[in-house]
């Protein structure tokens, strides 16, 4: 299997091209001009992972949701998942930038973190 890629892991952007060998399972790739790009090749055919961005809704606060992130990236089979579980996610103002707002979701052991300040409101 060939597999054509841009590195995403620094603004040089390497077209890499990704070779596995179905018999051995060895994964050659070239390309690359930095480790980060094999590191990369590697990962995008053995075992892909983003980072989720999203918002949860808040209560009390001056903002009815607040911008949250995964903390480490999750295997692309995982994302919806994730997602899943953030839309029926409600927390209470005030929150912090880098408060956990979900310690381990969706079975990932990976937390979810405020990635910006709501205030609670006032009265």
């Amino acid at each position: 299997m060939i597999r054509h890629l841009t590195c995403i892991n620094c603004p040089l952007g390497c077209a890499l091209c990704v070779t596995v060998d179905e018999d051995t399972k060895n994964i050659l790739v070239t390309g690359n001009t930095c480790p980060r790009g094999k590191t990369y090749g590697i990962s995008e055919v053995t075992d892909p992972k983003r980072m989720v961005t999203s918002t949860v809704f808040v209560k009390k606060g001056v903002q009815n949701v607040v911008s949250c992130k995964t903390e480490r990236p999750v295997s692309k089979e995982k994302i919806f998942h994730v997602v899943n579980a953030l839309k029926n996610t409600v927390v209470e103002a005030p929150v912090q930038i880098g408060d956990v707002l979900i310690e381990d979701v969706a079975d990932t052991g990976i937390r979810i973190v405020a990635t910006r300040n709501v205030e609670k409101k006032q009265g």
